[in-house]
């Protein structure tokens, strides 16, 4: 017996953990440039967020049709993925079908499912095709989404159907090969999906079957563990951070903006009101707001590695509809595209975050944060919940506290608040005049 085929399995598996080992590192760092934070509080809430969101697809199903689409490929991709094991143990101990004798009919019955999800995906990645390429739903369409974005979504689609058309023709090979009765393949009474396309491989003989068989499982076990690295580059990499990303997910009222505890801490101090450290004086801040990705959270850059480019935050913005620049979506993917050009300078020894470049400015304009209502829209529209809000809330307070940049209108606005206590420029103590006149009339 040749052990061949088992050196190069392993050979393959082994390259691919590496890769994307160290993929998994450069990632895991690149998140890590944002601030530390804490978000480990709410732990029930916290559990019940991440499975209703992310493992139960929960605001998904505010579109329904591509909701149940993206199902389909969800959880084909969970399930049929439990073959793999198969495939791997196969690969590692010159087996074929390995379960297949212990588990008799449920094995039958586990393989018509999952060729039923295998063409459940695939039809489902045809009509994402379809709707990307032919119909053009507009929010595929956004200038953000101009070159690789598209194409990487095509690509992983184009994948897909091809990894699924190796299933079924891996299962009607082999079928055929057990059949004809050749040594090692074994009948398993009928696979119905991969049995409809038999005829197309009848004419072929043993050796040919053999090969085609051969050629396509590995095809598929080559493809899946080329796919898991690619995943990683793409913005299919949701598929794994989705759970962590909603985990930390924000669980404080949308409407509630975080303050700077150190700015908070010196307004107290100058009101009389207690603090927690009294004694000690205040915190040196490096920076107020957010110029570049080491000002944000780490949970902030994990929102941006999270990012599925749905465009749904950007459907729903109103700045956007209005045609303002301003795109919920090219910030997310700003965020990850300056955290991926630092992390690449910092791995070949370049200048980094010292690179003369910036994300505001250099990624992200002041006109675009400037449009932003603060609606929460997009929080509200993101199927992971992923909040560009944050972001864009941190650089308008860098811009507003560091450089004075901010229009005219808001700095007025800025002192009448500060000087008036509310945007309007008139005493505080006038501010229940209009509800003396109320009361007049309704005497009146």
């Amino acid at each position: 017996m040749s052990f061949l085929p088992q050196i190069v399995f392993l050979i393959i598996f082994g390259l691919a953990a590496w890769i994307l080992a160290k993929r998994v590192k450069f990632l895991n760092r690149n998140i890590h440039l944002g601030k530390g934070t804490t978000r480990n509080d709410q732990t029930d809430a916290r559990w019940k967020t991440m499975m209703l969101v992310a493992f139960g697809q929960q605001k998904m199903f505010k579109r329904i049709i591509p909701a149940v689409l993206h199902l389909f490929v969800y959880v084909g991709f969970i399930i049929i993925n439990l073959e793999v094991l198969e495939f791997v143990l196969d690969g590692i101990l010159g087996t074929h079908r390995l379960f297949a004798p212990f588990l008799g009919g449920v094995y039958v019955a586990a393989m018509n499912f999952f060729e039923f999800l295998a063409i459940a995906v695939l039809l489902s990645c045809v009509i994402f095709l379809i709707r990307r390429n032919i119909v053009k739903v507009p929010r595929f369409t956004k200038p953000e989404m101009k070159g690789w974005p598209s194409m990487d979504g095509n690509l992983i689609l184009i994948i897909e159907i091809v990894l699924m058309l190796a299933i079924l023709t891996m299962n009607a090979t082999d079928q055929i090969l057990a059949e004809r009765g050749v040594e090692h393949y074994l009948a398993l009474g009928g696979l119905a999906f991969s049995g409809l396309i038999q005829p197309l491989f009848e004419g072929l003989s043993d050796m040919q079957l053999i090969i085609v068989e051969r050629a396509a499982w590995w095809f598929h076990i080559v493809g899946i563990l080329g796919f898991a690295i690619y995943v990683t580059y793409s913005k299919h990499l949701h598929i794994f951070l989705a759970f962590p990303n909603t985990w930390y997910s924000n669980l404080k009222p949308k409407g509630e903006m975080e303050n700077m505890p150190e700015v908070t801490n010196e307004v107290n101090m100058m009101l009389g009101i207690p603090t927690d450290n009294p004694n000690e004086p205040p915190a040196e801040i490096a920076r107020f707001g957010a110029k570049d990705v080491n000002d944000l959270t780490w949970v902030n850059v994990l929102n941006a590695y999270s990012c599925t480019e749905c465009g749904r935050c950007t459907s729903e913005c109103p700045a956007n509809i209005t045609g303002k620049t301003l795109s919920p979506r090219k910030i997310m993917m700003d965020v990850r595209d300056r955290a991926e050009e630092v992390g690449k300078s910092m791995d070949a020894g370049g200048k980094g975050l010292e690179d003369g470049k910036s994300l505001l400015g250099d990624y992200i304009t002041k006109e675009e944060i400037n449009a932003c209502t603060s609606c929460n829209a997009c929080v509200e529209a993101c199927p992971v919940n992923i909040d560009p809000l944050s972001i864009i809330l941190q650089m308008r307070r860098y811009v507003a506290m560091e450089e004075s940049g901010s229009p005219a209108q808001w700095n007025s606005m800025f002192q009448n608040m500060e000087t008036s206590f509310s945007p309007w420029k008139f005493s505080p103590a006038d501010r229940f005049n209009w509800a003396e006149k109320v009361k007049e009339e309704e005497i009146k």
